[in-house]
């Protein structure tokens, strides 16, 4: 058995003998991935350890998929991609992310997709979860709690029954292990990258981890890898409250049009009685009554101040008499998961059988394996909640509640990754990200030294790259054609 640290060695560079070298040479069998997809879209399995401290052990296996450089000529390597998540499959990135990149870019590169491990068609894992327990974020109340810290311990009871010899290998350091062992089946020397949400994550621990294999990473809304992970749910409620605040301004500068207060304060004493009202008699929607904490719960839409507004406008007329007001704000107010499929429609050569709940168990496996960072006693959970509640009132207790970590049957078998290196990487953020706040973005671009970062001045939203057209696309394209960073980090649009 070799050490984990044997194990972090870049695939090409272990020598003759060493059980890793039977990954780095495999060869690779490449079909069409399904009917229904691009003839030029092929697919193709790779074998990785299940733990890389022990390469000659059980091995499972990692779907990929490609779309080839559209010139030979031009062709500079491969570009992996990663959707985020953590738990989303990637399998149909190169289909996807074609439309959305320019010419120059994909004639350069392999378009390259995965499955992480544990997900879509890469030996998916499930824990049997239904309904409540496939959510995260839970609204406080004294009354509640008890129920919190009993859905938490049997989401983690449900998926060690169910997944327990295999949990511990589901993080993101082997995720960027077997994107090493893919770059190395592949016969490149370094690869390329795009990562979107905590795919920006992954991207990072990857250049940490192989600095000498990273060439040009694109980092799509990132997140501080210092705050992995429990302090990524909390930083949401930070980045969600300035975002209240300026739309609260919003929406007080045309109190003509939509009446909901003439100063920011008024706007925000109408939501707060709003609320305050739902917790008392749930508002009449069109998908159901929701409470003040549902209402809350949808604190990213504030980032898109022209869209959240009519539905705060329609809830506070249903919880006065009205009609029912829309079950969520409009999909463009929302929109700020994965642009790409959830499901894998173009896997058909594979036709694993995924779990129904095979997104969560992947998104628990990362968020516990990753780090032992999670406090163990409730009271914890129960103390912070109240803290972050009261400094953050529209959602600190949304991101300082319980959660299944607290539970999880064993620490992680290796520390978080600390990132901090001078690898070149080009980070895109909008100002107005409720998922990966500008302050978080900001953390990453402190820890990646050798980077550049580009704010889309009044940008909305989750993604920049994956969600079209934005004044960062033509930084974007210089960096994946030429390899150029600008020479400063640079703000543009506004």
């Amino acid at each position: 058995m070799t050490t984990v640290m044997a194990a972090l060695t870049p695939v090409t560079a272990i020598a003759a003998g060493d059980p890793l070298q039977q990954y780095a040479q495999q060869k690779l069998r490449w079909e069409r991935c399904d009917t229904g997809q691009p003839a030029a879209f092929e697919c193709a399995k790779v074998k990785v350890p299940l733990d890389y401290s022990d390469p000659g052990g059980r091995k499972i296996d990692l779907a990929i998929s490609r779309i080839k450089a559209g010139s030979a000529k031009e062709r500079h390597g491969a570009l992996l991609m990663n959707p985020g998540g953590p738990g989303v499959p990637g399998l149909t990135m190169p289909v996807e992310m074609e439309p959305l990149l320019p010419a120059e870019v994909w004639e350069r590169f392999d378009l390259v997709g995965f499955d992480p491990r544990g997900v879509g068609q890469s030996s998916p894992i499930g824990c049997g979860l239904t309904g409540d327990e496939q959510t995260f974020q839970h609204p406080y109340t004294a009354r509640t709690f008890a129920k919190d810290v009993a859905r938490a311990r049997s989401v983690a009871d449900k998926c060690w029954a169910k997944a327990g010899d295999v949990l511990p290998h589901i993080t993101t350091r082997n995720t960027a292990r077997d994107m090493d062992v893919v770059r190395a089946a592949l016969g490149e020397r370094k690869i390329s990258y795009f990562g979107y949400s905590y795919g920006t994550y992954l991207g990072a621990v990857y250049t940490q981890m192989f600095p000498q294999r990273s060439d040009r990473f694109v980092l799509d809304s990132a997140l501080d890898p210092a705050l992995a992970w429990r302090g990524a749910f909390r930083g949401w409620s930070a980045g969600a409250e300035l975002a209240f605040t300026r739309w609260t301004e919003w929406a007080a500068a045309r109190n003509a049009t939509y009446g909901l207060g003439q100063t920011p304060a008024k706007v925000r004493k109408t939501y707060e009685e709003l609320i305050a009202r739902a917790d008392r008699m749930p508002v009449p929607t069109t998908g159901g009554a929701l409470s003040g904490g549902a209402i809350r719960s949808q604190y990213g839409a504030f980032v898109h101040v022209e869209t959240v507004t009519p539905w705060i406008v329609a809830l506070k007329a249903a919880a006065a008499g009205g009609p029912p007001a829309p079950a969520t704000p409009t999909a463009s107010a929302v929109s700020d998961s994965v642009p790409v499929r959830s499901a894998d429609a173009g896997a058909g050569a594979f036709s694993a059988d995924v779990p129904a709940d095979n997104q969560s168990a992947g998104t628990w496996a990362v968020f516990c394996g990753d780090t032992r960072s999670w406090p163990r006693n409730p009271e914890q959970y129960r103390r912070d909640v109240i803290r972050d509640r009261a400094k953050y009132p529209l959602a600190g207790d949304l991101g300082a509640t319980i959660q299944p970590c607290a539970f999880w049957k064993s620490a992680a078998r290796e520390p978080a990754t600390v990132v901090s290196n001078n690898v070149n990487a080009l980070i895109v953020q909008n100002q107005w990200d409720p998922q990966a706040t500008l302050a978080m973005a900001q953390g990453m671009r402190r820890a990646l030294h050798g980077a550049r970062m580009v704010t889309v001045a009044g940008g909305e939203g989750h993604g920049v790259v994956v969600a079209g057209p934005s004044c960062a696309d033509a930084g974007v394209t210089r960096y994946l054609t030429t390899g150029r960073l600008p020479a400063k980090d640079l703000t543009c649009g506004g």
